[in-house]
């Protein structure tokens, strides 16, 4: 019979949601619905000292703005959970697991102070040791429950003295594995340390916990970024360890984000350092009180921020670029991962977004605009069919929703500036007499509707032997205040027949 698809995306509540990560839990929510499967999400807060007040909530608007919606996990009910490790712990889920591995003799207790553990490091530095390891070879001379007698270990137990559970990696045996997106991984165990497994706080450290979780949520794949590959012969070791083999999930690692130039991973601390976002959302720093952007405030469209992360690492293998949710999930495959890193672009994030806002209808941004953007003063009591009508000559020539109000600012009042450089360099000694002629022409149409207004001008260009290039902008500049925009016929025709004569009239006053 074959395997459910059950996948999990399992970040930890340490600050905000890197994008990174928002692209980690969209290829997961893609496979999952691809196969008919589960999408879980799962909160690991094994590490307490790392926790950030307000991030588990952030990670969940988060990924609900994304529309990245988990159908079982964290704040969306199942019949395996909880789905937060910390709660997970407070029923001692973990310790159990841990100490089986001790009885079996794959795992063993350690004692050793922090002192300890530096002094080991140093003399293995000092031996010509490059990567100093708590290891096969190292653990004989440390506080353990290998090296200490059954006796000494009981004693220091019974006085209570801390102590930490560590996996007893074999010497001399390979791990190998099968990566979905990188092929056949081998490692040597020589390579590989004594992971802790369970902490002396009582807590199960990341290796334990996920592993445990993974087998009793029946995850078949384990779909996460690069950065969890070298974990991963612990991972598989563990599996073989507990004597899940047979159920133990396929494993996919994503390649990294990295930054525009492709010099080093896109990080969190890159920030608004790059000049553009690295979170979905805004985010405060509840310690800091430092605000970092996010995709939401900046503009973007929730779904053209989702196609922006689908293509950092995935391709259609087509040169299809704009897709729905839906169309990704039709379209998506782990096969067509690939393993090198990808760089982030802002400038094709920017056009992604500029593709979805022309696709929009009409009337759709406006009231977008009104209900989100009520605070820009051009949209104060502006008539939201009006607004529709500048939103579709507007958008073409936007990247973000607020473009449209603040770009075309002189659809809402008149304009009280000139363009310098239309200025300086189209209105001359005539200009003012010219403008005045066409105003007269103007005036004189009865119901200025845009197709109208452009037969007449191209006869007043006729009758004036002029070219459209020395009357248009001057005509624009009047009325806009602007060098350059959308269709001047469209504009006097929204603005009507006497607003747009009351501007030329301004105008032509103003500038002589």
């Amino acid at each position: 019979m074959e395997r459910r698809v059950r996948v999990r995306f399992a970040p930890s509540p340490t600050g905000a949601l890197h994008m990174g990560g928002v692209r980690t839990a969209l290829y997961n929510y893609l496979f999952a619905k691809k196969h008919g499967g589960d999408f879980l999400l799962r909160i690991e807060d094994t590490d307490q000292t790392r926790f950030v007040e307000g991030a588990e909530s952030y990670i969940q608007e988060a990924l609900k703005w994304c529309g990245i919606v988990p159908n079982e996990g964290q704040g969306y009910g199942g019949d395996l959970g909880p789905y937060k490790q910390s709660e997970r712990k407070e029923q001692d889920l973990y310790r159990k697991y841990a100490e089986q591995l001790v009885t079996e003799n794959k795992a063993y207790y350690a004692f050793d102070t922090p002192e300890e553990l530096d002094k080991m490091r140093e003399d293995l530095k000092k031996a010509g040791v490059a990567a100093p390891q708590y290891n096969s070879i190292s653990r004989a001379r440390m506080q353990n429950s290998i090296s200490l007698s059954a006796e000494e270990v009981e004693k220091r137990m019974q006085a209570g003295e801390p102590y930490v559970i560590r996996i007893k990696m074999p010497r001399n045996e390979e791990i190998k594995f099968k990566d979905i997106i990188r092929g056949w991984v081998s490692v040597h165990t020589s390579n590989l340390d004594d992971k802790v497994l369970f902490k002396a706080d009582g807590m199960p450290t990341y290796h334990l916990a996920n592993i445990v979780d993974d087998h009793l949520m029946n995850i078949s794949h384990v779909i996460r970024g690069e950065e969890w590959l070298p974990s991963a012969p612990l991972h598989i070791h563990l599996y073989e360890a507990f004597g899940w083999s047979d159920t133990m999930p396929e494993f996919a690692h994503l390649p990294l984000l990295l930054k525009p130039d492709g010099n080093g991973k896109l990080s969190k601390r890159d920030g608004d350092r790059l000049g553009f976002p690295v979170f979905p959302l805004e985010w405060k720093d509840p310690t800091s009180g430092e605000v970092s952007s996010g995709y939401r405030e900046k503009g973007y469209f929730s779904s053209a921020f989702v196609n922006i992360l689908a293509f950092l690492g995935w391709n259609p293998g087509t040169s299809q670029e704009i897709f729905s949710m839906d169309e990704l999930v039709e379209a998506f495959s782990l096969e067509r991962v690939g393993k090198a890193g990808s760089k982030y672009d802002p400038n094709k994030a920017r056009w992604f977004n500029q593709q979805y806002l022309r696709e929009k209808n009409n009337e759709s941004l406006a009231e977008e605009l009104l209900e989100n953007h009520a605070d820009i003063e051009e949209l104060k009591g502006i008539d939201k069919t009006f607004l529709a009508e500048v939103c579709g000559m507007m958008k073409e020539r936007a990247t973000f929703l607020v473009d449209i109000p603040k770009e075309g600012d002189y659809f809402f009042a008149a304009p009280t500036e000139f363009d310098e450089k239309t200025t300086r360099k189209k209105w001359k000694e005539d200009s003012a007499s010219l403008m005045t002629g066409w105003l007269t022409e103007f005036e004189a149409i009865a119901e200025p509707s845009s197709e109208i207004i452009e037969t007449k001008f191209k006869l007043f260009l006729e009758k004036r032997e002029l070219g459209i290039g020395r009357v248009l902008p001057l005509f624009r500049l009047l009325v806009t205040g602007k060098g350059m925009g959308p269709s001047m016929f469209q504009i006097a025709a929204l603005l009507g027949k006497e607003e747009t004569a009351n501007r030329m009239k301004v105008g032509i006053s103003t500038l002589g």
